[in-house]
């Protein structure tokens, strides 16, 4: 898919490196949202991965099910994940480099659609959740890890903001929680799980497909 370079392209090229190095803040909290999501997959699932970064989830989730078809905006993150898949052994994963908002498949294609600490960094985040109603099969599940900072962290949004302004930060949305199960439920799910484990301002979802 042909793109144009954006901010927001050239802001994920230039820190995949240090992305990809940079370790996971809170390991405990990531292992339960694994966990949580495993106990929804079987091995005859086709599932589709918005903002992959550098293939780390898509790596752990492949072993339980068929096929992840992973996308990302950014070429640099891609070269890294294939660099992880090979290096994994996983031979069930591909990658596409293509905006959440223009990837294209056909209505009723996939079993699962996973978007994990992507939403807030969309321009339209409500139209990401009817494209993933859309693109999941009757009784598909819809699975988020979304930071909502319109919560407790209305402070940060001035500071967001101006990171932008300067060409510092990517694009980053500011909205509570209730709002994000509100546009989950609208688009035709049920929630299943909802977690927001302690203080973090990161809620976790699995919805299915009325």
């Amino acid at each position: 898919m042909d793109m144009t370079m954006t901010h927001d392209h050239r802001f994920w090229d230039r820190i995949a490196p240090r992305y990809f190095k940079s370790p996971i803040s809170k390991p405990d909290i990531y292992e339960e949202k694994l966990r949580r999501t495993q106990q929804y997959l079987t091995q005859d699932m086709d599932i589709l991965e918005f903002g992959c970064g550098t293939g780390g989830t898509a790596i752990r989730h492949a072993p339980h099910v068929s096929h992840v078809h992973a996308l990302d905006i950014s070429q640099n993150m891609l070269d890294i994940a294939a660099g992880q898949v090979a290096n994994a052994g996983v031979d069930n994963i591909t990658f596409e480099r293509a905006d959440t908002a223009d990837f294209d498949a056909p209505e009723g294609r996939y079993d699962a659609v996973l978007a994990l600490s992507h939403l807030h960094l969309l321009k339209d985040p409500a139209a990401a959740i009817v494209k993933a109603r859309g693109l999941l099969k009757p009784g598909g599940l819809f699975i988020s890890s979304t930071v909502c900072l319109g919560d407790k962290w209305s402070g940060f949004r001035l500071f967001i903001a101006l990171g932008r302004l300067i060409l510092v930060f990517p694009l980053v949305r500011t909205f509570k929680a209730e709002w994000l199960r509100k546009q989950v439920t609208d688009a035709g799910f049920e929630i299943l799980d909802d977690w927001q484990p302690g203080k973090s301002p990161a809620v976790f979802l699995i919805a299915r497909a009325r």
